[in-house]
């Protein structure tokens, strides 16, 4: 097998030799016990004459052809989220037509399933007045995805963030927002962790107060709500939370940190899955939740717990960088053919810090191609200084 020069946290070269391919099984076609949806990232447009730090240029067929592959392992696409940089260089202009896009493809394929991100990012916070006009911005964007044919999921605010001055102004964004949407939505309650212009979401930093508010909008309006996704990285609260959902509403885990025991669940319940990391480990996520849906559950476990180190990795503070080794991953393993991001932010994530994220990808068995790996990683080290 291939063997490589990688850097340590301690300034030196070590040797390091790759393992075969973990090969997963052909991909099921059949629906998995848990709804299992990917947050998709997209694939930049590297030839294009644009300055990345102000524009956004995407590589259309690159990233279409990578939700294709992850309908083809099971999963639903959950689009124009945070994973495809959303508010981090992806604006909503290019979001929209992403949407479209998706949408489009997703009409050729039996069973793909597709819901997208609808926000306020095409207003800045400092420009939103009133809680009106976060509304108004919500209206726009849920307006024209609809109009695609689209389904809904409600992401979080930056404006609500910065213009509310209580848990009532959430109650009524959501409110309104949630009669008016033609079909039921998943909401999406993202940490500051992710984006710290969300500190004090649902009116409050007190996350227990926060996760009051958010369960009196579900409660109030439960037969809009398809599910929420949380994102808090805290997996004791996601089950608190989970139990006290009305009857239809699901949980939808968020956590890439603690997301193979949630979705196995307990004695209560469990949670459904709505990942970022998922994008990554694709091949092992698909594999292990078609053994959880056989009754499988210690070959489930066996397949995801070598992902877990490498997600926590992925999504280790600052956690908003996380899109920087997704699209490592899709590099790595030949779903496009540079590392390059949308907005510059190949440079979010130190040269260790991708080192380590290949030895822990290798390690779990998701280097489809260990030679191609190699030659990959070798290259990303000659750019940053480190020859072979």
């Amino acid at each position: 097998m291939a063997s490589i020069l990688l850097p340590t946290s301690s300034g030196t070269l070590e040797s390091y030799a790759l393992r075969e391919a973990a090969g997963f099984g052909a991909p099921v076609r059949r629906p998995f016990a848990r709804i299992a949806y990917a947050a998709a990232h997209v694939v930049a447009d590297p030839l294009a004459d644009i300055d990345p730090w102000l524009g956004a240029a995407v590589d259309w067929d690159r990233t279409i052809a990578y939700r294709r592959h992850l309908w083809s392992l099971g999963f639903g696409v959950a689009e124009a989220m945070d994973t495809a940089q959303r508010g981090m260089g992806l604006d909503w202009p290019t979001s929209l037509e992403l949407i479209r896009r998706s949408l489009e493809a997703a009409r050729d394929i039996d069973g793909a399933v597709i819901a997208s991100g609808c926000g306020t990012d095409h207003v800045a916070p400092a420009d939103v007045r009133s809680i009106d006009d976060v509304i108004a911005a919500y209206e726009t964007q849920a307006e024209a995805i609809e109009a695609l044919g689209g389904r809904l999921i409600l992401m979080a605010s930056r404006a609500l963030a910065a213009r509310a001055t209580s848990p009532a102004d959430y109650e009524k964004v959501y409110g309104r927002i949630l009669s008016q949407a033609r079909e039921p939505v998943i909401l999406h309650w993202l940490g500051d962790m992710f984006d710290p212009a969300l500190a004090g979401y649902w009116g409050s930093s007190d996350l227990d107060a926060a996760m009051e508010t958010c369960l009196r909008v579900i409660e109030t309006n439960a037969d809009k709500v398809d599910g929420i996704k949380i994102s808090l990285l805290d997996d004791a609260r996601e089950v608190a939370m989970r139990r006290r959902l009305p009857a239809g509403v699901r949980m939808y885990t968020g956590d890439d940190f603690n997301y193979p025991g949630l979705i196995a669940g307990d004695g209560t319940g469990y949670s459904h899955a709505l990942l970022g990391i998922f994008d990554a480990i694709a091949p092992a996520a698909s594999a292990a939740l078609a053994a959880l849906t056989d009754g499988d559950e210690e070959r489930y476990y066996r397949i995801l717990a070598p992902t877990v180190p490498l997600s926590r990795h992925i999504f280790r503070a600052p956690t908003r960088f996380y899109k920087t080794g997704v699209v490592f991953m899709a590099y790595l393993n030949g779903h496009q053919d540079h590392f390059t991001l949308v907005g510059g932010q190949e440079s979010a994530r130190s040269t260790v810090h991708l080192a380590g994220l290949f030895r822990l990808a290798d390690q779990a068995g998701l280097l489809a191609d260990p030679d191609l790996a190699a030659s990959r990683m070798k290259a990303v080290l000659r750019v940053r200084g480190i020859e072979q």
